[in-house]
């Protein structure tokens, strides 16, 4: 049994990996990538794979949406739906924002040194001065929407390109068209200047890639690609690929379209000279868009990122082709995740997506293991082999999956079920079965072959229709000989390693969505959406104990702390840690926005991993030392300061005993600190108060309205608020909360004189009577 020790008590987030890109505009400078979202731009770190900043406002419905943006690496500008374009630096402050005049929305912004241009729906093209958001220059000559916007590298000159294929050469001096560039037959989505500084190239959805000169209208090349083309590139003068030596007077380009591959071409030849054959990208021409949106070249970095529709970033070495990194930009919800890995040193994920992203926990980045034919909807790793992963899905099936030299490999299909797998579980002592549940109410037990090569179907050895309604968990005990089910039918059931039924566990009022079994105890816990836990004996099939403290639906659960805790996540975003023996919630974790369908934790228990509908994933480390250290650091210092204000006392600094005291937050022996000062007269307590900050006034303010409730301390604190009061119509004493506080104590103020005038009057009536007695007593003595 586990000690005291080892109890948790709080979870801290070390990271959080959420929806980083949505679409739109992607730009790379160094080692960043600034990618577009809803209503802001995130920086992107791609050595650790982890958002750096985030520039903008959250991505809400009632956000200004971000119609496009551009940057070089200091200074970012985008534009908004609402009208206005707004001028970021690196650290996410606004310096500057001006409407702008566009009759429609921006489609394009490029930004050289202080000159701005922006291509709008209008056909026009503005060029604004960034020192004084002014418009210096309003552009004609486009057609439709202008796209694309770049600036001569070399010139005072301005491209632009709008709907009707055409590209406009403006001279910025006078905003005259110097030349027409008209070839193309189709939008232009891009445009790329040569190093010789002679020539561009140009490419469309016309499916050809042009060569030009920059003072001659004449196409001098015309490339056709046979595909789409979305982006190009401009390569270095010298580079290699895997078969291929550039030639120092060539102009090379790399081009990605709907094809989903990089190829590069020498442009003066009008000849391929290098096509991708390991691509990721999966073409999605039947939804009728291109499978890459964008193609960006980091020449300090050798590499080229592929941006696809899918809102991915595949980071290629620029010589070998070999994929370096892959980001997921936006996952959607994320349905179940799990640790693989001897090392824990990957980590799974289902999302809404056919494809499991496996991500490396260090770098995020990402590998997608393409199989399912429908939803992925659960993970399971096998306990005594963690390289081992099985997943479930809508498809119908369950998949085997091995990592193996950092790439994982699907080995084994199972096809038995005939409605959507929602949970999977492995044997705990051995990874020679794994059970699968499904919505067609069936619990199958699958025999894992000790040989895992090829692509193997998956034996079913034993079949059970286990629930009336759909099965939503699935659980094998730690001796691999019972196996619990959990239901839509209000009820969770237990079964022996041959499908035979043990016993029924009746007791939640809604359906149960999570089953697990203790680690230590003949025990198993459930969740359900009745918002509470139950943990019922395996022995006699009683429920033990209900926890309660969920406020909806309670939807994953696991043990913790050798079973002496249970963790649980619910559907309103929050994670709860029980403690068994006395039912208490020792913490509520609150980070999520949504429902947390998706917990895992590592195999020491000191990480766990969280995801849920608001699509973000959730790192979190066991922080219990920590708060145990930080505890014991505060108790150190607070007994220090207590043997400094002793110290204090003791030696009669009653100034800074009072400053101590009031920092200490010790009410009572302010008030015998303010007592020995009054003792030493009425202006000493005065020029003692002005010596204090406006902070520590507040607190003897505070103070003093707490004395204020006891008849026996109204002396002291009707003098302190009589002095501060004071202070306060001279602007020494700048409060907050005054109004509040000065509210509260108007009351006890009130009773005091009334009791004090009673007084008064009562010691006047004793003087007039001791007064009228005097007389009456001489006279009888006479």
């Amino acid at each position: 049994m586990a000690s005291k020790a080892r109890l948790k008590e709080a979870y801290g987030v070390e990271s959080k990996h959420g929806a980083f890109y949505t679409g739109g505009n992607v730009e790379w400078h160094e080692d960043t990538l600034f990618c577009q979202t809803n209503s802001s731009i995130t920086l992107l770190d791609t050595e650790r794979g982890l958002v750096d900043k985030t520039i903008g406002e959250e991505n809400t419905e009632e956000a200004d949406t971000i119609q496009t943006f551009t940057t070089d690496g200091q200074r970012i500008v985008s534009s908004h739906k609402s009208g206005l374009l707004k001028l970021w630096n690196k650290e996410g402050e606004v310096e500057k924002m001006w409407k702008y005049i566009h009759k429609g929305p921006i489609a394009s912004l490029a930004l050289k040194e202080d000159k701005l241009a922006s291509g709008g729906s209008d056909s026009l093209v503005r060029i604004w001065d960034l020192q004084h958001q002014a418009c210096i220059l309003s552009l004609a000559g486009c057609q439709g929407v202008v796209n694309v916007t770049k600036y001569h590298p070399f010139e005072n000159k301005l491209f632009a390109s709008g709907d009707d294929g055409k590209i406009s050469c403006f001279e910025l001096e006078n905003g005259a068209v110097t030349h027409m560039y008209n070839a193309h037959y189709s939008k232009v989505t891009s445009v790329v200047f040569a190093h010789d500084n002679l020539h561009f190239v140009t490419c469309g959805r016309d499916k050809v890639i042009i060569l030009w000169e920059f003072n001659n209208t004449t196409a001098l090349r015309t490339v056709p690609t046979y595909e789409a083309v979305e982006a190009i590139t401009g390569l270095p003068v010298k580079f290699k690929l895997p078969g291929f030596k550039s030639e120092s007077d060539g102009i090379y380009v790399a081009s990605a379209g709907e094809k989903g591959v990089i190829r590069v071409w020498d442009v003066k030849k009008a000849k391929e000279v290098f096509i991708q054959t390991n691509s990721l990208v999966s073409p999605s021409l039947e939804e009728g868009g291109l499978a890459v949106s964008n193609l960006l070249l980091n020449a300090k970095a050798k590499a080229l990122a592929v941006v696809t529709v899918e809102h991915n970033i595949i980071i290629h070495h620029l010589k070998s082709f070999v994929c370096l990194k892959q980001f997921i930009g936006f996952s959607d919800e994320i349905l179940d995740v799990s640790f693989v890995g001897k090392k824990d040193e990957y980590l799974a994920v289902a999302t809404n997506s056919n494809d499991i992203k496996l991500y490396s926990n260090e770098t995020m980045n990402c590998q997608l293991l393409k199989g399912h034919t429908d939803l992925v909807l659960c993970l399971n790793t096998s306990k005594t082999n963690p390289d081992l992963l099985m997943s479930s899905g809508k498809d119908n099936t369950v998949r085997l999956w091995l990592l193996k030299d950092g790439t994982m490999a699907c080995v084994g299909v199972g096809l038995r079920h005939t409605g959507s797998v929602g949970s999977v579980a492995f044997s705990q002592t051995s990874a020679s079965f794994a059970v699968s549940s499904s919505q067609d109410t069936c619990l199958k037990i699958w025999e894992i072959p000790s040989k895992l090569e090829g692509n193997l179907d998956l034996n079913c050895t034993h079949t059970v229709i286990a629930h009336q309604k759909e099965v939503n968990c699935v659980s094998v005990s730690p001796n691999d000989r019972i196996i619990a089910t959990a239901s839509q039918d209000k009820t969770a059931k237990l079964w022996t390693d041959s499908l035979t039924l043990v016993g029924v566990l009746r007791g939640h009022r809604r359906g149960v969505w999570s089953i697990r079994f203790s680690p230590v105890d003949q025990v198993v816990a459930t969740s359900s959406a009745d918002c509470t836990i139950k943990l019922w004996s395996v022995a006699d099939l009683s429920c033990l104990k209900t926890f309660e403290g969920h406020e909806s639906s309670v939807l994953k659960l696991e043990f913790v702390s050798s079973g002496m805790q249970i963790l649980s996540a619910g559907s309103d975003g929050l994670l709860k840690l029980f403690l068994i023996k006395t039912s208490e919630c020792v913490c509520t974790l609150d980070e999520h926005d949504g429902r947390i369908w998706a917990l895992t934790l590592n195999r020491d228990e000191s990480k766990l991993v969280t995801g849920g509908t608001d699509s973000v994933l959730i790192k979190w480390k066991d922080i219990t030392e920590e708060l145990k250290l930080k505890r014991q650091r505060e108790g150190e210092e607070l007994a220090l300061q207590e043997q400094k204000l002793s110290n204090y006392l003791q030696n009669d600094q009653l100034l800074k005993a009072l400053k101590l005291a009031l920092k200490l937050n010790r009410p009572a022996t302010t008030l015998r600190i303010v007592q020995d000062v009054i003792k030493k007269g009425d202006n000493g307590l005065a020029d003692t108060v002005k010596l204090l900050r406006n902070d520590q006034k507040e607190s003897l303010l505070n103070c003093a309205t707490n004395w204020n409730m006891n008849s026996k301390n109204c002396q002291p604190a009707q003098l302190v608020l009589n002095i501060l009061l004071n202070e306060l119509q001279t602007g020494e004493f700048r409060p907050v909360g005054l109004k509040s506080t000065v509210e509260g104590s108007l009351p006890y103020t009130e009773r005091h004189f009334k009791r004090l005038t009673q007084l008064m009057q009562d010691l006047h009536f004793i003087n007039y009577t001791v007064n009228c007695m005097q007389p009456h007593a001489k006279s009888v003595n006479n």
